[in-house]
């Protein structure tokens, strides 16, 4: 079989979408290797393919990107790979130099709106050197992948280029667990807000609904449930105040169809990122349709593409700014109503939002890596 080499920055253990790049790639007759990083809190993985997970010296900043980029570089220089697939721009350089030195074919998947993240927006001599790298490969690929429709009409307009749309939606597993509410330490008769990813970070809305809470009656829950920058910043306050320290509940990053248990213990979902930044603005969270398949409401920002969401299939409703009292009055008009108002919403957005739908493109944007001789 031909082996296609997909590589990322990310903990395998977590990253559901190249999980189903690969898994994809099996279906269309190639054998991927993944290849991304281990961290000491990684979740054991096995999956029905090769993986190799990186141990780096550095975690943060610039010097986990260099020996990033250089130790993929030689990994894909001395391995076997009859083509590649770079997911976001912090694996592309070295993906496009061995694509090119090997002369195989290369596939990109750009995750996000990745120059204009919060983390480089911030930080513009940091974001001139991404800039740089993604205007100098951007243009000569031919096979770009992205999250939604919003974020590929931003690189067309930049670089006048087509890009596949396959939303991040992931297979419903066949096993998910049957969890109880004290299974997770979560009082039984307690509304519980979830909000619950990899990249709980600054400007993601967790320290407004933190705040929030203290506005809220005390039967109002809220599970965290991953990592990110802001965790430890949550639970700090959360510990110095003695009005909510027994109503939120953190649980690390758990196996996705654990994480789906976990969220259907729930009776709302949250995703209020801010528009503060481009990247969250035209973001398409995957933990939204983890949310509709579930069969809870969802409580969402203004970010273009989730608001859309929400108001068509009216499953939820829409904060318009992050005052901790408007974040408050948002909880509380879907607390009120009955959990069946929100049924027929939830189902038709369930029903339209499948992985075999999103797939099938996925399969088109692969067949360069199809076609190999």
């Amino acid at each position: 079989m031909k082996r296609i080499i997909v590589s990322v920055t990310n903990d395998l253990s977590t990253d559901q979408r190249v999980h189903k790049t690969c898994s994809t790639l099996i279906e269309i007759g190639l054998e991927p290797l993944l290849v991304g990083r281990k961290l000491k809190e990684s979740l054991p993985i096995d999956r029905p393919y090769h993986t190799h997970r990186m141990r780096l010296f550095f975690r943060k900043k610039v010097w986990f990107y260099a020996e990033y980029q250089l130790r993929l570089f030689f990994f894909l220089l001395f391995r076997k790979a009859d083509g590649l697939v770079a997911n976001d721009l912090d694996t592309l350089l070295p993906n496009y130099l061995i694509a090119k030195l090997k002369r195989i074919p290369i596939v990109y998947d750009t995750h996000e709106y990745y120059c204009y993240t919060p983390e480089l927006i911030h930080r513009p001599s940091v974001q001139k050197v991404w800039l740089s790298v993604e205007r100098f490969i951007f243009p000569r690929l031919n096979h770009i992948i992205t999250v939604n429709q919003s974020i590929a009409q931003q690189y067309k307009s930049h670089y006048d280029k087509e890009l596949f749309v396959v939303r991040n939606i992931s297979p419903i597993p066949d096993q998910i667990p049957v969890y109880s509410r004290p299974d997770w330490n979560i009082p039984e008769n307690a509304f519980v807000l979830i909000n619950q990813g990899s990249g709980i970070n600054v400007d993601r809305g967790m320290e407004e609904m933190v705040e929030a809470l203290e506005q809220l009656p005390e039967d109002v829950v809220l599970l965290i449930v991953g990592r990110g920058d802001v965790i430890p910043q949550l639970k700090e306050k959360v510990e110095k105040s003695a009005d909510i320290n027994k109503r939120v509940i953190f649980i690390d990053p758990q196996p996705y169809n654990k994480l789906l248990g976990i969220t259907r213990l729930a009776d709302v979902g949250l995703s209020l990122d801010k528009t503060s930044n481009p990247n969250y603005c035209f973001s398409l969270p995957n933990k939204l349709f983890d949310y509709i398949h579930s069969g809870i409401p969802v409580i969402g920002s203004e970010v273009f593409e989730v608001a859309k969401i929400i108001r068509e299939y009216r499953i939820g409703t829409v904060i318009k700014n992050h005052d901790r009292a408007e974040i408050a009055r948002a909880v509380l008009e879907v607390k009120i109503k009955p959990k069946s108002f929100f049924d027929e919403g939830l189902a038709n957005a369930s029903r339209d939002a499948q992985w075999h739908n999103e797939v099938e493109i996925l399969k088109k944007a692969l067949k360069p890596l199809e076609q190999i001789n």
